[in-house]
């Protein structure tokens, strides 16, 4: 009889019904959002967990009384439904949550990044520009929650094509639309790299 009940239980794992994820506050969601060329782009030159495509991010907080997910996306940082977060796509979003030793950091992360809404969003793609991309966001409030100390990890930004290892047309044409040089080298994190962070446990799609 155990051995039928594992069974049961793995099948129907396998085709798909395995327990529901209940999103908590403080949960991150990862999204390869269909944007056009720039979120190919993005994806161009990130790896995600599982190999997965992420070239968008959320943070999950309890806000006027329901679940919410705050982000920041053009223009501006702002507060969404999660109903509407997940239906910026078709393809399945990813839960990553804060391992439990590190709770503490979502209250103090949740009100820094409150504080951040209205800021614009930053197509510079910079550190330190009184603007904000969607994870860079993120970057900002734990570290502030975490009194300083870096909670997510910065590494050198990279513009070239996982594939070719060159500079990926999209990109080259978008900095010089913005009259820029490409920011190759310089410290910035993505959705990609943020979900292999040993602070969270991926937890799987939830759509």
């Amino acid at each position: 009889m155990k051995h039928i009940v594992l069974l049961i239980v793995f099948t129907f794992t396998s085709l798909g019904f395995a327990q529901k994820i209940e999103l908590q506050e403080g949960d991150l969601i990862f999204q390869n959002l269909n944007c056009g060329p720039l979120c190919d782009a993005i994806n161009e030159v990130t790896y995600g967990y599982e190999d997965n495509n992420f070239n968008h991010i959320g943070m999950v907080i309890n806000y006027e009384g329901k679940l919410q997910v705050i982000e920041a996306t053009h223009p501006t940082v702002c507060i969404t439904p999660v109903d509407e977060f997940l239906n910026k796509t078709t393809n399945p979003s990813h839960v990553g949550r804060i391992n439990k030793k590190y709770k503490k950091l979502i209250q103090p992360a949740k009100e820094f990044a409150i504080k951040q809404v209205g800021i614009p969003y930053d197509e510079n793609y910079l550190l330190d520009n009184d603007k904000y991309y969607c994870s860079e966001l993120l970057y900002d409030a734990f570290m502030a929650a975490n009194k300083g100390k870096t909670f997510f990890y910065l590494y050198a930004m990279t513009y070239k094509s996982k594939y070719t290892k060159e500079f990926f047309p999209v990109w080259v044409e978008y900095f010089e639309k913005l009259e820029q040089p490409i920011p190759e080298g310089l410290p910035g994190l993505n959705p990609a790299g943020m979900s292999f962070s040993k602070n969270l446990t991926m937890l799987g799609p939830i759509n």
